[in-house]
């Protein structure tokens, strides 16, 4: 009784909150929590705390977290909750533990339904704000991170927020050109499509939010997966699903053909292309149509997606056509799609060193990926990044490489099993991480394939966003002195999640209880150490964009803390103290006179004093002249670059772009507001742009491998002899749970 009345409550004070407000706003539509929803919760709370390798009660302290995380997951930075909103959700701190265990989730759905107001209210007010425009003669300006600072105090003080941020939309569109009425137009529409994407918001939206601040107040790599997002995170790590091999968008309410898959049904039908747009859907050739325009991307492609050998109809519009064009019906048969622009790549940099000119294979590797159904099927061609790496490795040597950089920027990691076989690519039998469960029982995990397929100067490239997998592998490349580690600190997790499917251990027929992605263990280098809050220190290390307070898992307040437990049994392969000094000092050296690296440098240097700053000016004369203070410097630079040739282009295979070309100036757009052609040509930009950064990492393995050749004592301590062998079969026997 107490919770109906105090979600009457909420509902009566939204209500009434809504009207002071603005009287025009639309109220949404109360979402309501589904039993299974209720019950899926009940039951992760058991698992949470019998298996968590923290575990912790669920009690009034635990709901306290869970309360902060909550608003905090639904208004970071402050934009929609004002203090009132907080005071009168204060007494609701210690009742979410009631809420779970209860199975009434009442309470954290009304929180969800006011927060949904309050964006509704806010979106509303600043398509209001449209029709009376702004002075831009005023000194004012804009706070444009808000996660530290406080709930506005009062709705007078939420809306002067919103109108400076309105008035800086508003300032961005002029700057770029744009006259006020199109600026009206522009912004109205994207006002407009953000209350349509609040409106879309469905109950299971809420309850993902609501079940992630209760892991996520646990700990923060463990998660609550539902059905869908399941089915997604699932594509992800096998790199393949069925489909009809289009990569879909939504813009302007239409469901748009972004990309074609090669080789997949839609791009060998011969009947779609980029920029078609599917207004509707029908299961088989005489299923019923079923209209798609202004839906939510994820239920068309949820009705676009299904068995293998399967029809599916497709009503589209021509990119060409406008909107009231000849619609065309297309038939595919759904197939087996590989996803293989997400697999791991190679490509060959060739970098000149006086008179010698030395072959670099890089190898990037976005995900530590593994079909783990079909691997456990016992299927031959199951999908792996082991199996990739090993097959590209071996096409490298057959081009005569001198050196092979992994490249695992921005790799957060995957399949604990393809981490200890990918480092068996590169060192013998041994020890390659170890694991600590909720019981202190350490497991060492190990590679068991004699051999190694590359035995020759080996770097790694790795970033603040390198993660999990991707800390193993570093780390017992590092361990071993087996490479050379190049770039920035890693993320430092450093623990071991597996996924726990609700629905088998309900068993329930149906999917609706979703999937926990449970930390059950910390990992542990070979050497002792723990990659946790510390990360894996790079032996060469570049400048950062990141620090540890916004970014990495330093960041969180609840991270497991670093700790230590006795080495494995390993021995060394290389050591790398005397080369190192060398490299560094060669490093400096390039970088001082490399005019892409300095241009970096600056660069970063601007974005982190911008950041520190966070206040941007809402006067139009002082933002055109930042504005053209910077346009003057990105002159210079091409002037500079036209001057002399840079260093980096002693590697060959990457173009440059202009820092000053059009599209790198703010155009005030949002990603969905520019013509798909503009944004597909950005991409391509940035794609083909020189990577400063990769190319420094291979003039530095560049290095190692022409004082390796002219210093036989240096190779004999940094690369020593390794069995080597073509064989690709680096895996071990049994496939293991853990998913990082």
């Amino acid at each position: 009784m107490k919770n109906k009345l105090l979600c009457l409550v909420f509902a009566l004070a939204t209500v009434a909150h809504a009207a002071s407000f603005d009287s025009a706003t639309p109220l949404l539509p109360e979402l309501k929590p589904a039993q299974q929803q209720a019950q899926a919760a009940h039951l992760a709370a058991v698992l949470l705390s019998r298996y968590h390798y923290k575990a912790k009660p669920l009690d009034d302290a635990l709901s306290e977290k869970i309360f902060d995380g909550y608003l905090k997951s639904l208004d970071s930075d402050k934009l929609f909750f004002v203090q009132a909103d907080i005071d009168q959700l204060a007494g609701l701190r210690t009742r979410l533990d009631d809420a779970i265990l209860n199975e009434d989730l009442g309470i954290p759905f009304a929180i969800f339904n006011l927060y949904a107001q309050r964006y509704i209210e806010r979106f509303t007010y600043a398509r209001g704000l449209l029709a009376e425009g702004f002075d831009f003669r005023q000194k004012e300006s804009y706070q444009f991170e808000r996660e530290k600072a406080a709930w506005a105090k009062s709705e007078a003080e939420m809306r002067e927020l919103w109108r400076k941020r309105v008035k800086n939309d508003w300032l961005r569109l002029k700057l770029a050109g744009k006259d006020n009425k199109s600026i009206v137009e522009t912004l109205d529409k994207r006002y407009s499509q953000s209350l349509k994407r609040i409106g879309r918001i469905k109950s299971e939206d809420a309850f993902q939010s609501f079940m992630n601040a209760y892991t996520m107040a646990i700990e923060p790599h463990t998660n609550y997966m539902g059905p869908r997002t399941t089915e997604d995170f699932d594509i992800s790590m096998k790199l393949s699903m069925v489909g009809i091999g289009a990569v879909l968008a939504d813009r302007n309410d239409y469901t748009t053909i972004r990309e074609l898959v090669p080789g997949g049904p839609a791009a060998l039908s011969g009947q779609l292309k980029i920029g078609d747009r599917i207004l509707g859907v029908a299961q088989g050739q005489s299923g019923v149509m079923t209209d798609v325009l202004g839906w939510r991307l994820d239920d068309t492609v949820a009705l676009i997606r299904g068995a293998a050998d399967t029809v599916v109809v497709l009503d589209v519009l021509p990119a060409d056509a406008g909107p009231d064009g000849k619609h065309t019906r297309v038939s595919l048969v759904r197939k087996k799609i590989t996803l293989e622009q997400q697999a791991a790549k190679k490509s060959i940099l060739s970098v000149r060193d006086g008179e010698a000119v030395r072959r670099i294979g890089v190898i990037s590797l976005p995900t530590f990926y593994q079909d783990f159904e079909a691997r456990q099927k016992g299927e031959q061609n199951f999908k792996s990044a082991t199996r990739d790496v090993a097959r590209l490795l071996d096409e490298l040597k057959k081009e005569k490489v001198d050196g092979v950089l992994i490249d695992l920027r921005n790799n957060g990691g995957g399949s604990l099993t393809e981490a200890v076989e990918l480092t068996g690519l590169f060192i013998d039998k041994g020890p390659v991480v170890q694991q600590r469960n909720a019981q202190g029982e350490i497991v060492v995990e190990s590679d068991k394939q004699a051999g190694v397929a590359w035995d020759g100067p080996l770097g790694v490239l790795i970033n603040r966003s390198s993660a999990s997998a991707s800390e193993i592998f570093a780390a017992a490349i590092q361990d071993y002195g087996r490479g050379l580690l190049i770039g920035e600190t890693t993320f430092g997790k450093g623990t071991v999640q597996t996924m726990m499917n609700l629905d088998q251990i309900a068993k329930n027929d149906k999917k609706v209880f979703g999937d926990l992605k449970l930390t059950v263990a910390q990992f542990f280098r070979i050497n002792g150490g723990t990659t946790q809050l510390r990360g894996v220190q790079p032996d060469i290390r570049f400048p950062t964009l990141s620090d540890a307070d916004s970014r990495g898992e330093s960041s969180f307040d609840n991270a497991l803390p670093w700790a230590q437990v006795k080495a494995a049994d390993y021995s060394p392969l290389g050591d790398f103290n005397s080369l190192q000094p060398l490299l560094q000092a060669r490093h400096e050296a390039r970088i001082k006179s490399d005019k892409d690296f300095i241009f970096l440098q600056e660069d970063i240097a601007e974005f982190k004093l911008r950041r520190k700053k966070n206040l941007i000016s809402l006067n139009e004369a002082e933002r055109r002249q930042e504005r053209d203070a910077q346009e003057a410097r990105l002159s210079s630079r091409e002037a500079r670059k036209k001057a002399g040739k840079s260093v980096q282009e002693g590697v060959a295979g990457q173009e440059s772009a202009s820092d000053n070309s059009p599209d790198r100036r703010d155009d005030g757009l949002q990603t969905d507001e520019r013509t798909l052609a503009s944004e597909l040509k950005i991409e391509k930009a940035r794609k083909n742009a020189k990577d400063v950064f990769l190319n420094e990492a291979a003039h530095i393995l560049s290095d190692e491998v022409g004082l390796l050749k002219n210093s036989p004592r240096l190779a004999a301590r940094s690369l020593p002899g390794i069995p080597s062998t073509p064989d690709q079969a680096h895996s071990a026997e049994a496939v293991r749970s853990g998913v990082w």
